[in-house]
């Protein structure tokens, strides 16, 4: 028997295995983290773990709660809060709730994601948890929960606090937790604008309006105080890929936007997720031994996804090896031989090559008979 060695492409990858930034780039922003989420990869960062505020960043975890509370059913979007003084005299951002209104969720909810106001999001916390402290609580169980190791919530709204704390990187498992968790409620952030009490307020985000809008652009949060700069969680979906792009300690909302739209178009122009051996496609056939068919299909067991920079090509060389002929009795899926890909400088990656087709084993008769055939003629062996 010998080896067939066969399909030798030239294709330009980087393997999943590879660690460190596929992109690179500078930024005057402090803090940055770039994130695929169908690869689950991390394409760009920039000090993704060292301490920052996250001032109205924070208003997302205030937005994950409500949220799980919507899921569960302990509230509705049609029930109400009463408008604390608390609430209502609160600086920064505003909805301009009036005092001891009653508000419907979904308006708290709005006036939270699309305004970033801070009386909402007060008036949320004070109507889930009784107080605004012990929702700040809350929101480190959860944090603790989604295993967002390096942050410290210590209010609803982001206010500037010596004890609250985060991280990019922990901001994008919040974020892509709050996007696989809760689909249809995230479409809240996408909304443009909202209007209160006759005032109309737009949307922070200038991914998704002005002159730095991003085609694709969902969400998700703007944030700002002096002492954290001028930050932003934003998410981008181009043909069913997203990419999470958060950024912090920018000096202006101009660098802001500007840097945000640069760093996503970069993202999506310059990486992109190349995707091989497809709905079980053939790439070959070999021969049978002492079968009831002479030649199966082979593919691949599984497909294969590989994320490709296109600043660190790399020629790599695919081969298909197995033991020709392939004795029966196959069955399909059944491993055959090896698929390699060979990338310079980096481990070769090896993926089961398996049968397409289920080939039962002749009798004995018949074995002698196609035996004899393939001694004589070689060739087909039946």
């Amino acid at each position: 028997m010998n080896i067939k060695t066969i399909l030798t492409l030239i294709l330009f990858i980087i393997p999943l295995n590879v660690y460190g930034n596929f992109l690179k780039l500078n930024t005057p922003a402090k803090q940055v983290i770039l994130y695929d989420h169908e690869l689950k990869k991390v394409l760009f960062e920039k000090n993704s773990n060292d301490f920052m505020k996250p001032a109205s960043m924070a208003k997302i975890m205030t937005a994950y709660i409500v949220f799980d509370r919507l899921q569960e059913g302990s509230l509705n979007l049609d029930d109400t809060f009463v408008v604390s003084k608390n609430a209502w005299q609160k600086g920064g951002s505003r909805t301009f709730l009036k005092l001891n209104s009653e508000v419907t969720i979904s308006d708290l909810l709005r006036g939270l994601i699309v305004q970033s106001g801070n009386d909402a999001a007060i008036v949320l916390a004070e109507g889930i948890a009784g107080s605004e402290e012990d929702f700040a609580i809350q929101m480190n169980q959860y944090a603790n929960s989604l295993e967002m190791k390096n942050t410290h919530f210590t209010n609803s709204t982001g206010w500037p606090h010596e004890d609250l704390k985060t991280t990019a990187y922990d901001l994008i498992i919040l974020t892509e937790a709050l996007i696989n968790n809760f689909p249809k409620l995230y479409k809240l952030f996408v909304e443009k604008e909202f209007t209160f009490n006759n005032i109309r307020q737009p949307n922070r985000n200038p991914l998704l309006i002005g002159r730095y809008k991003v085609p694709g652009a969902d969400g998700l949060k703007t944030g700002h105080t002096n002492e954290s700069g001028y930050g932003l969680i934003g998410s981008v979906v181009r043909k069913n890929r997203r990419i999470t792009l958060v950024i912090n300690g920018l000096n202006s909302m101009k660098q802001r936007g500007k840097e945000s739209k640069r760093l996503i178009e970069l993202a999506f122009r310059e990486t992109y997720t190349l995707r091989v051996f497809q709905n079980n496609e053939v790439l070959s056939t070999a021969n049978v031994w002492l079968g009831d068919k002479s030649k199966i299909n082979l593919m691949a067991e599984k497909p294969l996804k590989v994320l490709v920079n296109r600043s660190s090509l790399r020629m790599i060389k695919t081969t298909i090896l197995w033991n020709d002929p392939v004795k029966a009795p196959i069955k399909t899926g059944q491993k055959v031989g090896v698929i390699n890909i060979k990338i310079p400088g980096t481990d070769t990656l090896e993926l089961n090559l398996v049968s397409k087709d289920n080939v039962n084993e002749l009798g004995p008769i018949d074995k002698i008979k196609s035996a004899i055939n393939y001694l004589i003629f070689g060739g087909d062996i039946n």
